[in-house]
């Protein structure tokens, strides 16, 4: 049951009371307070089939479920979108995230080993953590978060593959044909700039700056904001593209999904994903002679560990050819 109370400052008070129990919160606007009550409600209503320990501390923001974090985050985090949602459909979602154990998710990690691939079950596992620490994180009281402590499965599908010229001009080639006008801008931001998917479809044009060649990415997928350096070619195809839309590629996860499939088909480079991309700016970058410390400032990545084990594609034969221009020169 939810009250709405008119506060002596002015601002709405919103009451929900559950099972014995009452959640509060203060609003500017007394429309965000019915809101809140009405999302906090239809939370409610959802979980109570599931367990009676989805009703145990309902008096902070951890009386929402799991599914509505992840829900929260599938609004910011735009190239997951579909992903979370899907999670959020799964039982351990419907769970008040004040109950959830480590035994909750080790059970579901292991049932969804069953029939996905180890690097899918962490990826949705970084996922589900990401969504409890923003929930939480406003809040003082907050437990720790049980996906921080839980072994994630060994990921042994380390990527060597790389782009020749001929694959890279022929996906360009393809990307062109390609009835969306924005897949061939997308490909070459996505190698120029070392972005995630769901960085670049989350992009606005009020946080690109031409003129210091750099794009904010308010919130990334570690949660931390990124500045990122646009080289010549990235400028250049920023500067081509419409600004009807806030954001510069104005495309759902989906339809990058379907026509990157068709294209890399028409290319002949069936093997390469997407994501094999930001790899190849990284490993571009670091043939350059760029330093560690300056890849990690494009691709966001904290631990130079990570970056130089998952994303630096070096092959012996490139140490040979920098071994030999070196005796050229003595």
């Amino acid at each position: 049951m939810a009250t709405i109370n008119k506060r002596p400052s002015g601002k709405w008070q919103a009451t929900v009371r559950l099972a014995g129990r009452s959640t509060s919160k203060t609003f500017t606007k007394r429309a965000d307070a019915v809101k809140w009550a009405r999302v906090v409600e239809t939370e409610a209503e959802r979980t109570d089939s599931v367990s009676h320990r989805a009703l145990a501390g309902a008096d902070t923001a951890n009386a929402f479920t799991l599914a509505y974090a992840l829900r929260h985050l599938a609004n910011e985090q735009v190239g997951e979108r579909w992903r979370l949602h899907a999670l959020a459909r799964t039982q351990v979602a419907k769970l008040r995230i004040n109950v959830l154990t480590l035994d909750d998710f080790a059970q579901w990690r292991d049932q969804r080993m069953l029939d996905a691939k180890p690097s899918t079950v962490v990826r949705e596992l970084s996922l589900m953590q990401t969504a409890i620490d923003r929930q939480l994180g406003e809040y003082a009281d907050s437990p720790a978060n049980p996906v921080r402590h839980l072994k994630r499965p060994r990921v042994v599908d380390r990527r060597e593959r790389r782009l020749t010229d001929r694959e890279w001009q022929r996906l360009l080639d393809a990307a062109g044909e390609c009835l969306n006008p924005l897949m061939r801008p997308l490909l070459v931001l996505a190698r120029e700039t070392a972005m995630r998917r769901g960085e670049l479809l989350s992009m606005e044009w009020r946080n690109v700056d031409l003129e210091a060649c750099t794009v904010l990415l308010p919130k990334t997928k570690n949660g931390h904001a990124r500045l990122v350096p646009l080289s010549p070619q990235a400028v250049a195809i920023l500067a081509k593209l419409h600004r009807n839309d806030e954001r510069v590629l104005p495309m759902t996860a989906n339809a990058v999904r379907l026509a990157w499939q068709r294209l890399r088909a028409r290319a002949g480079v069936a093997d390469i994903r997407l994501h094999d991309l930001r790899a190849q700016a990284a490993t571009d970058k670091l043939l350059d002679g760029w330093s560690v410390a300056e890849v990690q400032v494009l691709t966001g990545h904290r631990d130079a560990g990570v970056l130089l084990e998952r994303y630096a594609r070096l092959r012996a034969t490139d140490v040979v050819a920098k071994l030999h221009a070196q005796g050229a020169r003595e």
